[in-house]
């Protein structure tokens, strides 16, 4: 006959179960299983002194990675870097992300820069592909599958795309495939994307599958704009972008050990948004891993200061200089500064006026040529309600993204660069896409449009 069981062996036996149960519905990041390399992508992807903030929110980043512990062979740096050292930085070889801040640029790695700045050099280096990356250092994210990945992106954007300097833009459809494919090679255990961007979140709204192990928060939804902040009176410009400096200076002030990604994205997305200015910042993707610390992508910060939001908020809404104001008008106002500032008579404000013109000029023709070729194809009653439809949340901008490459590349064939004002019309282009549009059709409508 079988003896009988003690309890205390089966309690023992229950206890052993329980936690191997629970230890296997703990994340893959958890910070016991954290064992890999961090490697991080840092891309600013627009140029000219205008943008200031876009370059001054990377260096920003390299920094607070370089302290966390990573390393420069573990970070790549793409920005075209031209800023430190412009002509209108009234301090040569330094930038700063806040009114008074410390110099950010010092340090930073120079991987891909200029025209090596582009979308086809970005999906190398995320891929790990050194024989696709044109120039620049050559260095890409050689990750294993115990490694975690950070990309940060800031610039302007538009519905289903990200700008940058060189090149075409970014797609959101080849950066989804690209993550796909990074997934599929088993190439990383997590990744975590922040993108400083207009209409960021149409980058994977209805797009990034869950199961990547991929977690993403942007600073506007799929139909807003991301502002710009910090304008300051000596560098005469916006020294940064509303989203990034709330997780930026946030990473400065807490423990990152501490703090998980979900607390961050939390006081971010009060920072960057209230009832009177500022955009929605989304979260996509794998949103289980936002349980993780911070520590986890951006390395060991042990600052024990409290950042507190309502606090800081109310400090930028009473002092004029750190006003947010939306990106694509921040070109504007930087040229009326330009001219404001210019003495009554002289050359600078006579070359001031001759810029502001230019660019208002350039806004109202793209105004002009979109709203052309959408009464051209739709007729003048149904025109503006085709180019303006916004499908519902879960559902990506166009059904077929090369017809969308293709009428955007014919309106550039035809008519010269969208600009970052004229990236806001990609929507329309989408929306084109889904009625039927072809090229040919295009074509015709342009002609007439921009002759």
């Amino acid at each position: 006959m079988a003896l009988p069981i003690p309890v205390s062996a089966i309690l023992l036996c229950f206890l052993s179960i329980f936690s191997t149960v629970i230890e296997s519905r703990l994340t893959p990041f958890s910070s016991k299983n954290v064992q890999g390399t961090k490697w991080a992508v840092l891309v600013a992807g627009s140029k000219g002194y205008e943008n200031y903030r876009h370059q001054a929110d990377v260096c920003h980043a390299y920094q607070i990675l370089k302290r966390g512990g990573l390393k420069d062979e573990n970070i790549v740096v793409m920005m075209y870097d031209d800023i430190a050292h412009n002509a209108a930085n009234p301090t040569p070889g330094i930038i700063i992300n806040k009114p008074n801040g410390t110099n950010v640029y010092a340090g930073v790695p120079k991987d891909y820069t200029g025209e090596q700045v582009t979308p086809k050099n970005l999906l190398a280096v995320l891929l790990g592909d050194k024989g696709a990356v044109t120039g620049g250092s050559g260095k890409v994210v050689s990750s294993g599958p115990n490694d975690s990945i950070f990309l940060y992106y800031a610039d302007h954007g538009a519905p289903g795309s990200l700008a940058m300097p060189s090149g075409d833009e970014l797609y959101a459809h080849d950066l989804i495939a690209t993550l796909e494919k990074k997934h599929a090679a088993r190439s990383y255990r997590s990744m975590v994307i922040y993108v400083e961007a207009c209409e960021a979140g149409s980058m994977f709204d209805g797009l990034l599958p869950k199961g990547l192990n991929v977690y993403v928060t942007t600073a506007s939804n799929p139909d807003e704009s991301s502002w710009a902040t910090y304008y300051d009176d000596h560098y005469q410009t916006y020294l940064g972008d509303l989203y990034s400096v709330s997780w930026l200076e946030n990473s400065d002030e807490e423990n990152s050990q501490t703090e998980t990604l979900e607390q961050q994205y939390k006081v971010v997305k009060l920072r960057t948004f209230d009832q009177y200015i500022g955009s929605h910042v989304m979260q996509y993707g794998d949103v289980r891993l936002s349980g993780e610390p911070v520590s986890a992508y951006m390395g060991m910060n042990h600052n024990s200061m409290k950042f507190t939001p309502m606090d800081n908020q109310l400090t930028y809404r009473q002092s004029p200089a750190t006003v947010p104001v939306l990106q694509r008008d921040a070109d504007v106002l930087y040229l009326m500064e330009k001219f404001r500032r210019a003495a009554e008579g002289s050359e600078k404000r006579a070359e001031a006026r001759k810029k502001l013109n230019e660019e208002l000029s350039r806004r109202m023709h793209i105004d002009h040529v979109i709203k052309t070729i959408g009464e051209h194809l739709f007729g003048a009653e149904r025109a503006s309600e085709v180019l303006n439809t916004v499908r519902p949340t879960g559902k990506p901008i166009v059904d077929d993204w090369n017809c969308l490459k293709t009428l955007v590349g014919t309106y550039k064939a035809h008519c010269g660069t969208l600009s970052s004002y004229g990236l806001k019309y990609m929507r329309s282009f989408a929306n084109m896409c889904n009625a039927g549009v072809h090229e040919d059709q295009m074509a015709l409508a342009l002609a007439q449009a921009c002759s």
